[in-house]
């Protein structure tokens, strides 16, 4: 039996080591993200092939959600955002499925990045990371009207307090002024 669970344990230890890891590179300091394309496939590999793509080469986080700029929500929560930004930039990237945490199991949890989206199947290139727990952006969390979440795919290991300095910068209707320029995103590992 002590050599079934240190095998699994050593199957499991093994596969944590082997999650892929991006730097995004911004002009307030880096920040590295663990991905999970072992429990969200479609979304942690779509954003992967965005960065081995250069897409997010020059993009920006040009979002920040805190408890006092958001008076006309009743559920509250706090993100920074980044990534195209302009339309005519984001609706050339394809869309991707939804994966639901109720099928990845990632929760919106303090450092969990995610993909922005309209409806359910929308999201192609903008993300979020979370500063703080955020059960309402859960699929069944009250954050989006249809229920259905948003589709986390993994979490900051190193840089929230980069993370942190960007959502406090000067904002207009949570728009930061000035954006936070992305100068690269790179996989590292």
């Amino acid at each position: 039996m002590k050599t079934f669970v240190f095998a699994f344990l050593w199957v499991a230890f093994s596969a944590c080591q082997n999650q892929p890891v991006v730097e995004i590179q911004t002009t307030m300091g880096n920040i590295q993200v663990e991905l999970y394309p072992d429990k969200a496939p479609v979304t942690a590999n779509n954003f992967l092939h965005l960065v081995e793509d250069s897409v997010y080469n020059n993009a920006e986080f040009y979002r920040t959600v805190r408890m006092n700029n958001q008076p006309n929500n009743q559920v509250k929560i706090e993100v920074i955002q980044g990534g195209l930004f302009e339309d005519s930039l984001v609706d050339k990237i394809p869309v991707i499925p939804h994966e639901t945490t109720q099928q990845t199991g990632i929760r919106h949890k303090n450092g969990v990045i995610s993909m922005a989206r309209n409806k359910p199947g929308s999201a192609s290139s903008e993300f979020f990371i979370c500063i703080g727990d955020q059960p309402a952006l859960d699929y069944g969390g009250k954050r989006n009207p249809d229920g259905q979440g948003f589709a986390a795919f993994g979490k900051v290991i190193k840089g929230m307090d980069v993370v942190k300095q960007i959502q406090m910068q000067p904002d207009s209707g949570q728009y930061l002024v000035p954006p936070v320029k992305i100068l690269n995103i790179s996989r590292i590992k």
